[in-house]
């Protein structure tokens, strides 16, 4: 029964199919890092139209991400259900950003509307490709495999992705951006970074084509391969009778705000350049360490999840990174650039590091490397969500329940730039500020709020929300069984409704 009960992932499987998201990730910084900088340093936009539109963009993302899930979920042909969203994606978004970032400079600043007109058509025609890469990735989790010990190793080999993708481009874009190198975020920046970008996500593109490949086929789909058709009308009756995904859309909407807020390079400046005074030498030391104390939290994390599931990982590691970001904070509080309460690792080429700085980097080590290590733990607990709802109805619709949480995840993430941008705009700047922008003041309080508090409010709010979340390790295995003796009975020759009847719960043969 063991067998016939879990789908299990071969190793190649488990660590290519992550890249996806490494894929996707590469234009997160790309794109939602930098368009807003984009926008007003290289075209002259408003500084404020500029952040609402990265929040409208969002919203639109959002939008279409149940009508792309509902396609997905009706989608059987040659190449699969999975594949061909993932192909076109990542050319729909290739072409966009040549044509955005390389491209739109060119035209006259005599020709303004005609600079605004094309960074709104071209930036929504990037979030339909985006929308189209990443909504795989949360909804092929279902097919890749059910074994309760394998899907927290997602988060590790997601990160291994993200590092690829993600982590290469945070690491280059500030060595690019450097003055003897081509300088402070200008058209010549972004004309190098986009090549850079399409080359890695197409990289990683092709070996999560690879990893899905041979789980992209109707065996394993739900019950019995059906695909499913479901009305718009019908969403907010999932996400209704789905408890557990509203929990766990509230977890990972309030998260991710908080990261997108957090990590944007606006708000890193204003801390590591404008307060701190080096952002050349703070910024990337910062992240590594960030990187640093996560890798023993992925270890932690997958040990939690596999014994006592991913429910108890979430909220444990969570309310570390809380507590450590208490330390953050009063640090921040303490901030004096004209006493040692500062931060400072060289000096004139020489080691100059203080007590401060060593706090610095302990508190935030450890609270980012916590949380870093259980950012995209949703993801797989999407696929947990999506047997809950085959479990619940006997619909296999990986597609949609996917897309209905990307939906709200990215409905809350979009208002990221537009509270950074409104908050620069409130302490008197007319333009997202830069390495060579002089501290002002007031920007201690939006550091303050933006990197420490809206964080841990969100964290205090994951941790509230996953009380209540059902799935936890023996719920999921239960599920997963009662799912197989369903899908063996129709097999067999029984209706979806008649195995629905038979097998309510876990039934011994």
């Amino acid at each position: 029964m063991e067998n016939q009960q879990v789908n299990r992932a071969k190793f190649y499987q488990l660590a290519l199919f992550p890249m996806n998201n490494g894929a996707t990730n590469v234009y997160y910084v790309l794109i939602l890092t930098y368009i807003a900088t984009f926008g007003s340093a290289v075209l002259g936009l408003a500084a404020v139209f500029a952040s609402f539109m990265v929040t409208g963009m969002r919203v639109f993302d959002a939008i279409t991400d149940p009508i792309i899930g509902a396609m997905m979920d009706k989608t059987n042909g040659r190449f699969g259900k999975f594949r061909p969203f993932m192909v076109i994606g990542s050319v729909i978004m290739a072409v966009s950003v040549i044509l955005l970032y390389v491209l739109t400079p060119f035209v006259p600043a005599s020709m303004m509307w005609l600079r605004y007109t094309l960074f709104i058509v071209l930036y929504a025609v990037w979030v339909i490709g985006y929308t189209f890469q990443t909504s795989v990735t949360r909804a092929a989790q279902a097919v890749l495999t059910n074994d309760p010990k394998q899907r927290p190793l997602f988060t590790i080999f997601n990160t291994i992705g993200s590092l690829a993708g993600m982590g290469i481009m945070q690491f280059i874009g500030p060595i690019l951006a450097r003055d003897n190198i081509f300088g402070d975020y200008n058209q010549n920046w972004f004309a190098a970074m986009t090549p850079i970008g399409i080359g890695i996500s197409v990289l990683l593109t092709i070996l999560a084509i690879i990893g899905i490949w041979e789980k992209d086929q109707p065996k394993y789909f739900g019950l019995g391969g059906k695909q499913e058709t479901v009305k718009v009308s019908e969403y907010l009756q999932i996400i209704k009778a789905n408890k557990p995904l509203q929990r766990l859309m509230i977890a990972g909407g309030g998260c991710k705000l908080a990261l997108s807020v957090a990590t944007n390079i606006t708000v890193l400046i204003m801390l590591y350049s404008c307060m701190m005074g080096d952002y050349d030498g703070l910024y990337l030391p910062m992240m590594i360490v960030g990187y640093v104390f996560a890798v023993p939290f992925f270890g932690l994390t997958v040990r939690t999840s596999q014994k006592k599931g991913q429910k108890a990982s979430l909220m444990r590691y969570v309310a570390v990174a809380l507590v450590c970001y208490v330390g953050v904070l009063a640090l921040l509080l303490l901030w004096n650039p004209n006493t040692a309460m500062h931060m400072s690792i060289m000096t004139n080429g020489k080691l100059s590091i203080n007590l401060y700085t060593i706090l610095f980097i302990l508190f935030f080590g450890i609270g980012y490397g916590a949380y870093y290590a259980t950012a995209d733990m949703p993801i797989p607990m999407v696929a947990d969500c999506a047997d809950y709802e085959t479990y619940r109805s006997g619909k296999f619709i990986p597609g949609i329940m996917g897309t209905l949480f990307s939906l709200v995840d990215k409905l809350v993430s979009s208002l990221s730039a537009t509270i950074v941008g409104v908050a620069v705009t409130i302490i008197g700047l007319e333009s997202l500020p830069t390495k060579a922008t002089p501290y002002t003041p007031g920007m201690n309080v939006v550091v303050i709020i933006l990197f420490c508090l809206l964080p841990m409010a969100a964290w205090a709010l994951t941790l509230w929300s996953m009380r209540g979340y059902e799935l936890d390790g023996e719920r999921v295995k239960e599920i997963q069984a009662v799912n197989a003796q369903r899908k063996e009975a129709i097999a067999a020759g029984m209706s979806v409704e008649e195995a629905m009847a038979k097998f309510p719960s876990v039934l011994k043969k």
